[in-house]
């Protein structure tokens, strides 16, 4: 299991951050700070990671691949998941989350292929003319808005270990107890600045102004951080 590094004085605390910027600021300190990130590469999950990510490469001086990955949906109920797609193609499915919900063959296909046309959607935007950072020998840091399941996170970290980086290590601003400890497993390193427990956890509670960042948005973001200085 990968070490958890988090601030004592954010513990169980909300709200924490003003906004995105705010909360990558301070992660962009609390990582400036942080020992053996040889090479860093910032690796931020589009589109709420974005902002969280850019404010990061800034503090170290690294450069951005954005790691396109998509929840696989409950038909029933969008927000939630049981399931992750990658930029790759790959398919992380939550077995133990589909007993319970007795989903047909059918719908677990018809949901997965929606994802699938998702990310290849995402990433002709996010990458089409590009040249995305190799991430073989990189010390690769994984960027979000937050932690709530996990899963989305858990996807990204085994793709992207699959790269041959120098180590992986995850980066939010904020994450519910149980997801920080089922991703430390996975990875490196996992640092989380407010890690909250109790029975419910919603990462928008970390922030003061919270809304959900469009494509056009993260796009933005990107091309502008890619540019002149």
């Amino acid at each position: 299991m990968g070490r958890v590094h988090d601030d004592p004085a954010l513990r169980d605390r909300a709200p924490v951050f003003r906004d995105r910027w705010d909360a990558g600021e301070r992660l962009g300190r609390f990582l400036g700070g942080f020992p053996g990130l040889d090479d860093p590469l910032a690796c931020p999950i589009p589109a709420g990671g974005v902002p969280v990510g850019v404010a990061v490469s800034r503090a170290l001086g690294c450069p951005l691949r954005p790691l396109i990955v998509r929840k696989v949906q409950i038909p029933w109920n969008p927000e939630a998941g049981f399931g992750a797609v990658t930029w790759d193609g790959r398919v992380f499915l939550n077995e133990d989350l589909l007993v319970h919900l007795r989903m047909t063959p059918a719908q677990v296909g018809a949901a997965v292929r929606k994802a699938q046309a998702n990310v290849r959607e995402r990433v002709n935007r996010f990458t089409a003319g590009a040249s995305c950072p190799d991430p073989a020998g990189r010390s690769c840091i994984i960027v979000d808005d937050g932690l709530a399941s996990g899963y989305t996170m858990t996807a990204a970290a085994e793709a992207l270990g699959s790269l041959n980086p120098r180590k992986v290590v995850v980066a939010v601003p904020t994450g519910s107890l149980a997801a920080v400890e089922r991703v430390a497993g996975l990875v490196d390193e996992l640092i989380c600045l407010n890690v909250r427990s109790g029975s419910s956890f919603a990462v928008a509670d970390a922030y003061e102004e919270w809304y959900d960042l469009s494509e056009e948005e993260a796009l933005g973001m990107l091309k502008e951080r890619e540019g002149p200085g």
